[in-house]
């Protein structure tokens, strides 16, 4: 007999517990998420419905949150918070598409957050915040598994299915009875029946293959926003970073680095002098050429611009304003590259490299300056666009990067602690593009009366909200030159006429669209500007006018 085995306890086997468990708030806010998801967006553009679902989304989402949870402490978390739903209210407003990236990028951002309250970077925030929908995907897949004792379930019913089958053969009895023995009874039930027909009847016409195709996406978002499963890979990574550059000692014949090197090798203590005597002599020649191009800006740009007869502004802004950016971003790697490492710790010439690197920096930002006229006047000469305008903010974010440049020079930060101030000043800058109404303010721009010439197929070719200002400044078109680009990015030009065509078969369709669209379709500009249309009938008696004489 084995007395060792038998003394030996053995442990009862028991059912493994399912990875992450679910509240029973979870479990009942996800279908109901899935027929919010489908109700608003199934046919339907984001605009009332994106605000309706995010506000859905963040409620249960807090619902569910203990009030120990790290999130309540988290400022990111609460800046992101505040900018989902800032954003969110802008797409039930202006419906740009400006808003509507704002609001999925920041309700992703702030599930990142919440996922891992101490994450600082919002990239890897918004990279968490999406990577969380495929585990919590698989975790609705061991919610819909069918149960192990599905057999004795199965026999179960059929049990009480049996049990039920006399009493109702004698429900159906009595009611036949009474349907031929009361008359209200019979045209109650038969308006019953009728309406029970009619409801089957939309519900399988609506479950088309798209649909139910459509209603899974649905499901599968709500998960991914609904069950927060722990995603630690991006937050592991960060927790290595540093805000701070520090001296490093690496592969060296030592155990206390972390990448010990025992091997033989000619050490020579004058490489970092080399390193640093190579980026003085860089930084000295590249100031001296920056104060050249720099001089010649602001002589020939800053004050007095007048262009000649015949001079090519297109090229003198397109060209040369992607050219000085460029060269503005190659500037900042030069810098980022010389003061990743130790040449921060160089005591003999730190002083003289972070003059000059603050000089180079500063004359940059002139640089950004000069692109910003560049672009000024060619907005005075030919209007807004929306590429001028990124422009602006391109610029916008060049500055506070070169300022956060000046921050690693001076105060040794490292490149995640810069790539964690500009992302932050990316993301509100997308928030400051989702506030805009850029579409009515380019409109009321391009149509003042100095601008002889005006791409007014462009301006036909944004949203509907334009359509109010378009209309009240048509009078202003006469004697303009009209344009609009072809589908060969050629200008041709555009009749009066046929300019006025068009606007008026705009403010048709727009008015037809809007009579059939439902309310989570509806944004509050375009609503206030079918109320323009109703309130000023005789430029709607117009419009109508024009597309009845042109036959469209």
């Amino acid at each position: 007999m084995n007395t060792l085995a038998s003394s030996v306890p053995i442990r009862p086997q028991t059912a493994a517990a399912p990875p992450f468990p679910l509240t029973l708030l979870q479990k009942l806010l996800l279908p109901v998420g899935a027929i919010l998801f489908d109700v608003l967006f199934w046919q339907e553009r984001a605009a009332l419905s994106l605000l309706l679902y995010t506000v859905f989304v963040v409620v249960a989402v807090l619902a569910g949150t203990p009030r120990q949870a790290a999130m309540w402490r988290s400022g990111y978390g609460w800046l992101s918070l505040l900018g989902t739903l800032f954003s969110a209210l802008m797409v039930a407003v202006y419906g740009s598409g400006a808003a509507r990236l704002a609001c999925v990028a920041s309700l992703a951002i702030w599930l990142g957050y919440l996922n891992q309250p101490h994450l600082k970077l919002v990239l890897f925030a918004l990279l968490t915040g999406l990577y969380n929908l495929f585990p919590a995907v698989e975790r609705m897949g061991q919610l819909l598994r069918l149960p192990a004792n599905m057999e004795s379930s199965l026999t179960r019913w059929w049990y009480y299915g049996r049990l039920l089958l006399l009493p109702l053969l004698a429900l159906a009895i009595f009611h036949v009875l009474f349907a031929v023995a009361n008359p209200r009874y019979s045209t109650l039930t038969h308006d019953f029946w009728l309406a029970l027909g009619d409801f089957l009847s939309v519900l399988f016409e609506r479950l088309s293959v798209p649909h139910m195709l459509f209603f899974l996406l649905g499901l599968g978002l709500s998960t991914g926003c609904l069950f927060i499963i722990p995603v630690h890979y991006l937050s592991d990574r960060e927790s290595r970073l540093g805000e701070f550059v520090q001296r490093q000692r690496n592969r060296v014949a030592s155990f206390a680095v972390r990448q010990p090197d025992f091997r033989a090798r000619t050490f020579r203590p004058l490489d970092l002098r080399k390193e640093y005597l190579m980026a003085l002599g860089l930084l000295a020649l590249v100031n001296l050429l920056l104060l050249v191009v720099n001089a010649i800006d602001i002589n020939w740009i800053w004050f007095g611009f007048h262009p000649a007869p015949g001079f090519d502004l297109t090229q003198f802004v397109h060209e040369g304003t992607y050219v000085l950016i460029l060269s503005i971003l190659v500037a900042m790697g030069i810098v980022l590259w010389f003061f990743r490492r130790n040449l921060n710790f160089y005591q003999p010439g730190l002083q003289v490299l972070r003059v000059g690197a603050t000089i180079w920096v500063l004359q940059n930002a002139v640089l950004a300056v000069s692109v910003a006229l560049r672009n000024y006047y060619y907005i005075q000469y030919s209007g807004l666009a929306y590429k001028r305008v990124g422009v602006y903010g391109f610029l916008l974010l060049t500055v506070f990067g070169l300022a956060t440049v000046l921050l690693k020079i001076w105060q040794r930060r490292s490149a995640y602690s810069l790539v964690r101030l500009n992302a932050l000043a990316a993301y509100g800058l997308l928030l400051l593009l989702a506030a805009g109404n850029w579409e009515v303010w380019m409109v009321r721009f391009n149509l003042q009366p100095r601008f002889r010439q005006v791409d007014y197929g462009f301006l036909l070719a944004m949203p509907d909200r334009v359509l109010p200002e378009l209309a009240l400044r048509a009078h202003t078109l006469a004697g303009r030159q009209l344009t609009t680009e072809d589908e060969y990015g050629k200008w041709q030009p555009l009749a009066q006429e046929t300019a006025r065509q068009l606007l008026a078969r705009r403010i048709q369709a727009f008015r037809a669209l809007e009579a059939r669209r439902h309310w989570p379709s509806r944004t509050w500009a375009d609503w206030q500007a079918g109320r323009f249309f109703e309130q000023h009938v005789n430029l709607t008696l117009q419009a109508q006018r024009h597309v009845a004489a042109s036959g469209l």
